[in-house]
């Protein structure tokens, strides 16, 4: 079984959204099935198909949401240090182009969300940064094309 690297905020981020899929989604869509339930033939009953629906996807994101979880290698990002980039890191960069800067902390897949500047280990900028220092240039295929980046700070916590 494949761990799942993170981080304990990210780890915190799955539980939340299981306990509330748990607690507080699941009740409600048991109680829309049995009132649709309650409005007579089934077959032709557009509530009780949606909400037997919004069930199958609720119970399939637990299953995930339990499954990650139970994979998950939370890294305490707190106690890493050094130069050299890693998970967990935080990547001031500067565009090679533009001179714009950009600031990326590398964490797992299941807590992705660059425009929060939160890149996944797996992406295509992660592994260009990956056990680069500061002062190095890197070049990331980039959907509009290859861009050079120049990494001028690297941060832990």
């Amino acid at each position: 079984m494949e761990k799942v690297p993170m981080t304990a905020a990210g780890y915190a981020m799955l539980e939340q959204e299981l306990k509330e899929r748990t607690s507080v989604e699941r009740p409600r869509i048991i109680q829309a099935i049995s009132e649709a339930r309650a409005h007579g033939d089934l077959s032709e009953n557009a509530e009780y198909h949606a909400a037997k629906e919004q069930q199958s996807h609720n119970e399939g994101r637990i299953s995930e949401l339990e499954d990650k979880l139970g994979r998950a290698e939370i890294i305490d990002v707190s106690k890493l240090s050094g130069d050299t980039i890693k998970f967990g890191a935080t990547v001031t960069l500067v565009d090679e182009d533009t001179d714009e800067e950009k600031k990326y902390m590398i964490v797992g897949d299941v807590e992705a969300d660059v425009k929060a500047g939160k890149v996944s280990i797996s992406s295509p900028i992660a592994r260009a940064l990956i056990g680069k220092t500061i002062g190095d240039s890197v070049e990331v295929a980039a959907p509009g094309g290859a861009r050079a980046y120049e990494i001028i700070a690297v941060a832990f916590g």
